[in-house]
């Protein structure tokens, strides 16, 4: 099936916005990190890019459709600028203030103030867009019984990933007692509760992967290779993250074929979730958690635990084989044998 003329404009579109823009800052990142400058904001800016791509491609190729949830999508663009402007100004104007006995840089400061109250003024404007254009754009809480059921199912496969490199270490017992600790369960309550605080971030990639561009690529390559695609294009899109956050320049080459690795995996789980359910917010939740159980099962709470990691070759063969047993099963299920139109 090809893409109509208008899905080409829409599709351009979103590759300026979430690619373009990624890519142009990239390279900011890449002369930021010649300074040493704090780079803390560019990551929480990069996830809100998919979603404004999709918005800003369906407001300027549908202006007569009165469903189209205006308020709500101008809203989230908005975010989306002051977030780039954070990132913009951690670099060209780094300051730093102190938080307890943490440095911390202003423009991350500000990062967590704009996420937050951005986060509020969202599901303001989701909630007044009214219940059919949230049905109309993907935007409504479905299938409750089975979107619960994904989550719990996600946590559970995560725990298990965890808990077998737990073992692969000969820490196992570690792994065991991590769950008699009350820090671990205050932990996950928190959690819960600072997601609709900080929703915007989440919501940004999956509204971008999820809803509009995963559905595209399967109309095009079908259900499986769609999704594999998408999962490359994913990755790839983590590129200037890979090499000037997460990791140092020197191994980002490896991160990144592991980040392609995670995200094709990770990928075909999301995809199952969101053709499962319907529920674009399972996926995000599910996103959310994947991101956010890091700190409590490696034991390190602080801020910057995803930055400077340090990765190799072997660490990229445990990567795959992990994933593929946690998660690549899941691409020969029910919903990826479908017949329905996406």
């Amino acid at each position: 099936m090809r893409f109509s003329e208008t899905e080409k404009k829409q599709l351009i579109i979103f590759a300026a916005v979430a690619y373009g823009i990624t890519y142009v800052l990239g390279l900011l990142m890449w002369y930021g990190n010649s300074t040493g400058a704090d780079l803390s904001a560019f990551p929480n800016a990069q996830m809100l890019y998919p979603a404004a791509g999709v918005m800003l491609a369906y407001l300027l190729t549908r202006r007569g459709d009165r469903k189209v949830p205006r308020l709500f999508y101008v809203t989230f663009l908005v975010i989306t600028v002051l977030m780039i402007l954070c990132a913009l100004g951690s670099v060209f104007m780094p300051q730093s203030i102190q938080a307890g006995q943490m440095e911390m840089s202003v423009w991350m400061a500000l990062v967590q103030v704009v996420l937050i109250l951005g986060s509020i003024v969202f599901w303001i404007t989701l909630l007044i867009s009214g219940k059919e254009r949230r049905e109309a754009w993907g935007l409504r809480w479905k299938n409750w019984k089975k979107s619960v059921l994904c989550m719990l199912l996600f946590f559970a496969l995560y725990s298990l990933r965890m808990g077998i490199s737990y073992a692969l270490g000969g820490q196992i017992g570690e792994f065991a007692r991590l769950w008699t600790q009350p820090s671990t369960w205050l932990y996950l309550v928190t959690l819960i509760v600072n997601f609709f605080l900080v929703v915007v971030a989440f919501f940004g990639e999956e509204y971008g992967w999820r809803y509009y561009l995963q559905p595209l690529l399967q109309r095009r390559f079908g259900l499986r290779k769609g999704v594999l695609l998408l999962g490359v294009i994913w990755g790839l899109w983590h590129l200037p993250l890979d090499f000037f956050y997460y990791t140092t320049p020197d191994m980002g080459v490896i991160y990144l074929l592991s980040q392609i690795v995670t995200c094709v995996f990770m990928g075909i789980f999301l995809a199952y979730v969101y053709m499962k359910t319907k529920n674009i917010w399972v996926a995000v939740a599910v996103h959310y958690m994947n991101n956010n159980l890091i700190p409590m099962f490696v034991g390190d709470y602080s801020a910057d635990v995803l930055q400077g990691q340090t990765i190799y070759w072997g660490d990229l063969l445990v990567s795959l084989i992990l994933n593929l047993v946690i998660f690549g099963w899941f691409l020969f299920l029910k919903p990826f044998r479908s017949k329905e139109k996406l």
